[in-house]
């Protein structure tokens, strides 16, 4: 195998042109490493991007925030502009495997990797967030929500790079992640929950979402029953209908973090629990 180290994303891009189904990226190495242990990837050459300026990053500009892919998930975790700004998200990189992964794993790769069950790509989703991408054909930008396609499938072409994430920064926005294990020896969630909410001096809800994330293929959302809580309050029962409709839309499946039937009902408690914690009468620290 080759080993070949990029100075520069035009280096990166060139070096994937050349062979791009041969290439792989590396640059945390948390997935690729496994996946080329068990021979699920042969590749014939790897590019280390770890060396590449600028990708590496945190920035607020325009109430845009810009996480640089290269940023390792345990510096994404503890960012003060992440903790002040978008804290669901902050919360979701902290919670991501253990430390060792966190502190190796790249923002970029959690992103490439659309594992179903990982907690960030929920949250991102939840936040409107967008994936900055580079390949031959210049760059482009793409909601991460049709980014990631399914299993450990996104839109990325074979020669394209993932440069960062964008996500759009809303004064007074309240966000939550809630991670649910099934097993206690699991770092995986067995259900996981974004929620975010604008809401008007009053209270009202002017803008709402909730997705959830490792129940199915890619993160869901269902637009239309949070469109319900639009104009009036987080109260008990426009909660609970919510909820209970996500229960009843969502068609998780089965593996050994437990069943359909056990997804299905501990995703109704967990939105339940999500839109409650970013009501304005929520007297806990919003996350």
């Amino acid at each position: 195998m080759e080993y070949l180290r990029a100075e520069t994303i035009e280096d990166a891009v060139r070096y994937l042109g050349e062979d791009p189904d041969g290439t792989k990226v590396i640059a945390g190495g948390t997935a690729l490493v496994l996946m080329l242990r068990n021979g699920l990837v042969r590749p014939e050459r790897l590019v280390d991007i770890t060396g590449i300026d600028g990708l590496g990053t945190i920035s607020l500009e325009d109430a845009v925030l810009r996480v640089g892919g290269l940023v390792r998930m345990a510096d994404a975790a503890r960012h003060p502009l992440l903790v002040t700004h978008v804290p669901a998200l902050a919360t979701a990189f902290e919670l991501v495997g253990n430390v060792r992964i966190r502190n190796a794993g790249t923002v970029a790769g959690n992103v490439v990797e659309a594992d179903y069950a990982s907690d960030p790509p929920s949250v991102l989703v939840s936040l409107g967030a967008t994936v900055d991408v580079i390949g031959p054909d210049g760059a482009r930008s793409e909601l991460v929500e049709d980014f990631i396609q399914g299993f450990y499938t996104t839109t990325l072409a074979p020669a394209e790079i993932v440069t960062g994430v964008r996500i759009p920064v809303v004064d007074g926005r309240r966000s939550v992640y809630l991670k649910y294990r099934s097993r206690s020896i699991e770092g995986r969630p067995c259900v996981g929950v974004a929620a975010m909410a604008d809401l008007d001096a009053d209270g009202k809800v002017v803008n709402c979402e909730v997705v959830i994330g490792a129940a199915t293929a890619r993160p869901q959302r269902y637009a239309d029953l949070t469109e319900t809580l639009v104009g009036g309050s987080l109260e008990e029962g426009a909660v609970e209908r919510v909820a209970r409709a996500y229960a009843e839309r969502i068609d998780p499946m089965d593996d050994q973090r437990g069943s359909a039937w056990y997804r299905r009902r501990m995703v109704e408690v967990h939105v339940r629990r999500a839109l409650h914690a970013i009501a304005p009468a929520a007297t806990e620290h919003v996350r």
